[in-house]
């Protein structure tokens, strides 16, 4: 298994994460997440353009609002990757290459 830099690179970023930890909890739509934020409503929506583009983040139309939530499945698999990582470690604490 590779780590997925892309979703790294995503999810690294300040308000992209505060945006996935406020849709942990509930479906929000651009306007909950801008109050909550303090962020511009165009930048909340940029952001949510890139998690949607990255599998992070479903959209569900609802009237005239979306609602956003959090696809649990594409977090675990990004945990999965650094996880694999760590136990790859673990296994060769003293490994090391001769030069």
């Amino acid at each position: 298994m590779r780590l997925d830099t892309d979703i790294l690179r995503l999810i690294a970023d300040p308000l992209r994460a505060r945006i996935l930890e406020l849709l942990a909890t509930e479906s929000l739509c651009t306007c909950h997440l801008v109050e909550e934020t303090g962020a511009k409503q165009a930048n909340i929506s940029n952001h949510l353009r890139a998690l949607r583009a990255a599998g992070l983040v479903d959209a569900e139309p609802c009237g005239k609002f979306t609602y956003y939530s959090l696809r649990p499945d594409a977090l675990r698999a990004a945990a999965a990757s650094l996880t694999e990582l760590a136990d790859r470690a673990e296994r060769h604490p003293q490994a090391r290459r001769p030069c």
